[in-house]
C-alpha cells in the first residue's frame, strides 16, 4: 500500500503524536489526584522517566499506548498494512527498552505499575481504583492494568 502523504507531511504528523501529557495519562492523573495522591511527574533521572512517581510509596507508573507499547490480545495493538518489517522493528525496540527500563527501576528497589490506554478508555474509574488500591496495600514489585477483557498481571 502507497502512503497517501508525502514523507514531510507523514514525518510532521508522526511528530504530532504527544508523547507526554496523553489523554490516558491525564485521566489517570486526575483520578489519582482526586484519590488523594500526590506525585511527580516525568523524573529524568528515572530509567525511562516515568510518567508519573509517587516516592511515598516507592512506586513508578507507566501509561503505555496499546498501539506502540504492544499489549499482546488487545485490539487497539494492530500492525499497519504497509511497511510491516519497519513496524515490527520499531515495535520490538519499543517492547526491548520498556523491559529494560522496568527491570532497572525494579533493581533499583522501584515498585513498577503498567497501566494501559484501553483500560482507561473503557473502564477508567475501575482501573484508577486498582491501582489506588495496588499502591496502598499491594507490595508486589510490578503489575499491569488494563481492560478486564484483556488482562490483569500482579507480579512478585
Amino acid at each position: 500500500m502507497i502512503d497517501n502523504v508525502s514523507p514531510s507531511t507523514r514525518s510532521r504528523m508522526m511528530r504530532a503524536i504527544p508523547s507526554k501529557n496523553t489523554k490516558p495519562e491525564l485521566s489517570l492523573r486526575k483520578g489519582l489526584f482526586r484519590a488523594g495522591f500526590r506525585f511527580r511527574l516525568h523524573r529524568k533521572n528515572l530509567a525511562g522517566k516515568p510518567d508519573i512517581v509517587l516516592t511515598k510509596y516507592n512506586a513508578v507508573i507507566f501509561v503505555h499506548g496499546c498501539f506502540w507499547h504492544r499489549h499482546e490480545g488487545c485490539s487497539l495493538a494492530t500492525i499497519p498494512s504497509s511497511h510491516k518489517d519497519y513496524w515490527m522493528r520499531k515495535f520490538d525496540s519499543n517492547v526491548e527498552r520498556d523491559n529494560r527500563n522496568r527491570e532497572q527501576l525494579i533493581s533499583s528497589g522501584w515498585r513498577v505499575a503498567i497501566v494501559w490506554e484501553c483500560g482507561l478508555r473503557k473502564q477508567p474509574d475501575r482501573v484508577i481504583s486498582d491501582v489506588a488500591h495496588w499502591l496502598k496495600n499491594d507490595d508486589s514489585q510490578s503489575a499491569e492494568f488494563a481492560d478486564s477483557e484483556v488482562d490483569y498481571k500482579n507480579e512478585n
